[in-house]
């Protein structure tokens, strides 16, 4: 995902403050142990995170809670239409279990 010039401190502060209802809604998709990473230079973001088997990630782009949370990070981000955060997906260099 791709931040926007001199939006760092808004982003951390809203994630600081997420809403309980969208971390509900993260842990019922089966998702766990959720972390973003911020390139300073770049401004590129980075996330991480686990999903639980039979995990329904694929269906947050549809939940209002979701949607509204993109609204409201938009003007932070470069987005998608819709409001979605433009993702790259990166490809595996190294792995180690």
């Amino acid at each position: 995902m791709q931040l926007k010039p001199g939006t760092v401190d808004e982003y951390r502060r809203r994630h600081d403050a997420i809403w309980p209802e969208l971390s509900a809604l993260l842990t019922e998709a089966g998702i766990r142990d959720y972390s973003i990473f911020l390139d300073e230079q770049s401004l590129a973001l980075f996330a991480v995170l686990r999903v639980r088997p039979g995990n329904t990630r694929d269906t947050l782009p549809d939940h209002p809670v979701m949607r509204r949370w993109w609204d409201y990070m938009a003007p932070l981000m470069e987005v998608e239409p819709g409001n979605r955060p433009k993702e790259w997906s990166l490809p595996l260099m190294f792995h180690m279990d």
